[in-house]
């Protein structure tokens, strides 16, 4: 008897999905026919509005990469230069540390040899005036 009852349901449910795909159908068909369509002028007016618009903006999009690239090569060419300046003053201030630590040196051994001649001669001159 279970397997009767379960063969009534399959039909039933299969008869509702038929009625329910016909309504779906009859409900667009009926939606469908409430749309109001453009006329062909007005197809062609909205077309031209929308490839003029789009146009447009690819142009201004264009000239701002255009003008942002530029503006971003004159940039990075200007840091460059910058930093290429930093580092040839650097190196130029190291070499001149560098020179002047020797010549520093140089005048530091002159000033003590100059200072053992002036002793030197300080001790000649007392004893010959003693």
């Amino acid at each position: 008897m279970a397997k009767k009852e379960k063969k009534v349901t399959n039909k039933e449910n299969s008869s509702k999905d038929n009625k329910n795909k016909k309504s779906f159908f009859k409900g667009l068909k009926a939606e469908l026919k409430k749309v109001i369509w453009p006329t062909p002028k007005q197809l062609l007016n909205n077309t031209v509005a929308v490839i003029t618009i789009v146009l447009i903006t690819a142009v201004i999009v264009f000239v701002l990469d255009l003008a942002f690239e530029s503006l971003n090569k004159y940039g990075i060419d200007k840091i460059k230069e910058s930093i290429q300046t930093i580092e040839s003053t650097n190196n130029e201030d190291s070499s001149n540390t560098t020179e002047n630590t020797d010549t520093e040196n140089e005048s530091t051994t002159d000033e003590t040899t100059d200072t053992n001649a002036v002793d030197e001669n300080q001790a000649t001159t007392e004893n010959s005036v003693e």
